[in-house]
């Protein structure tokens, strides 16, 4: 695809729904509403910056809602739609996965590295053909 063309529908969708701020996002909203900061507390390590920019996205996507009180101080609190929850089940459901399958994927890397480490002579087996 070129750098002009849009990016289809679908797959910007998925770009905001599994960014890492939009997942870490959704998920802390499956709990309860929260309002910004306590938000950007559950994520932590994110900007302010970061997460206004990531919430107005889901917001746009319909993913999120945003309840801002005319009250003094102002309060806004954020929670899920229906279609929000649905998308943020999906993602915690991956995230689940990968907390009980990363021991397996270390392994994994472990031995692809190992692999990629000694020398291509070695490797081949053929001094000078690399694999």
């Amino acid at each position: 695809m070129a750098e002009s063309e849009p990016m289809c529908p679908e797959r910007l969708l998925m770009e905001h729904v599994t960014s890492r701020w939009g997942t870490l996002a959704l998920i802390a909203l499956l709990d309860r509403p929260h309002r910004f900061s306590e938000l950007r507390r559950e994520i932590g390590q994110v900007s302010e910056k970061m997460l206004t920019q990531t919430l107005r996205t889901l917001e746009r996507d319909g993913l999120v809602h945003r309840d801002a009180k005319p009250v003094i101080p102002p309060r806004v609190d954020y929670s899920l739609t229906d279609l929000g929850r649905e998308a943020a089940e999906q993602v915690r459901d991956l995230a689940r996965w990968t907390e009980r399958r990363l021991t397996a994927v270390e392994r994994a890397r472990e031995a692809y590295d190992a692999t990629r480490t000694r020398p291509a002579a070695v490797r081949t087996g053929v001094p000078g053909v690399t694999a």
